[in-house]
């Protein structure tokens, strides 16, 4: 129950802190490694309050969704105090750890919170205005990583994880009005401001500049060997475009990637490709 409570299996996203330490060449520093975890364990703390705080807001949307009806605090499972409690000790927790690694970190977690918060009580009614919300909490999280480790902050760190999550978003807004159909708006405002033929306009923008945003990364960065991860990352977005045009579930759950072998075997394939160039070349 407090698994779904806090919804641990989005906690993926915040696996974007370990870029920073990945493509700095420090993933072998032990020590690095250590303070980029209790990194991420302060980001998916302040992600799981998020999580609560928008539950008790959604509470009433939620109980006539088809799937989020199970979710605990709109089947009544959790009260609302209890939830709440929830949430203020996990942002304690998530702060806690943030002061102890960086003062920045600290105030990129609150942002991040506040952001979010902005997000669930306006934003995410405003076309447009809601897309570009997440995906610069995205970036947030990519972000914090370098400023634990005090490394150079890339610009194309910023642009690679904003169009992967303008990306991702907008797969997901895809799939959503497939599945809710009518109904959609009921669920989300914003849906109701978006046609198929906005979502597919955007999401073409999206892939091209990620894929343009990423190919001049590999021919630019510090690794020329990067170039021939290139391939599988063009797999990669590919077959996931491809999930989302097909309506396929994962497009509405990206978590659930696992299910579809393909899309497994070229993630896998893209991160050894990188590893590799990275650290034995």
């Amino acid at each position: 129950m407090f698994f779904q409570l806090f919804r641990v299996q989005q906690w993926y996203k915040n696996l974007l802190i370990f870029l920073p330490l990945v493509f700095a060449g420090l993933i072998t520093n032990s020590f690095d490694m250590f303070l980029t975890i209790l990194g991420f364990l302060a980001l998916c703390c302040m992600s799981s309050a998020n999580y609560i705080l928008n539950d008790i807001l959604d509470k009433e949307k939620d109980r006539i969704h088809p799937e989020k009806k199970f979710r605990p605090i709109a089947s009544g499972q959790i009260s609302i105090p209890s939830a709440g409690m929830c949430a203020l000790v996990l942002a304690i927790i998530s702060l806690v750890i943030a002061i102890s690694l960086s003062q920045v970190f600290f105030l990129i977690v609150l942002v991040f919170f506040f952001l979010t918060q902005a997000y669930s009580l306006y934003f995410k009614k405003e076309i447009f205005a809601d897309i570009i919300f997440i995906s610069v909490n995205f970036v947030l999280r990519a972000m914090s990583g370098a400023f634990i480790l005090n490394v150079r902050l890339s610009p194309w760190l910023i642009v690679c994880t904003f169009f992967l999550s303008l990306f991702l978003v907008l797969g997901k807004r895809k799939a959503d009005l497939v599945f809710l159909g009518k109904n959609a708006e009921k669920h989300k405002e914003s849906l109701a401001l978006y046609s198929p033929q906005i979502i597919n306009t955007l999401m073409s923008i999206a892939t091209v500049s990620l894929l343009l945003s990423y190919t001049l990364y590999s021919f630019l960065s510090i690794y020329p060997l990067l170039i021939y991860s290139l391939p599988f990352a063009l797999y990669v977005i590919l077959r996931y475009f491809f999930l989302v045009e097909t309506n396929s579930s994962i497009a509405r759950k990206p978590e659930e990637f696992y299910k579809d072998i393909q899309l497994v075997i070229g993630i896998v394939l893209w991160i050894c490709t990188v590893l590799i160039v990275m650290y034995l070349f």
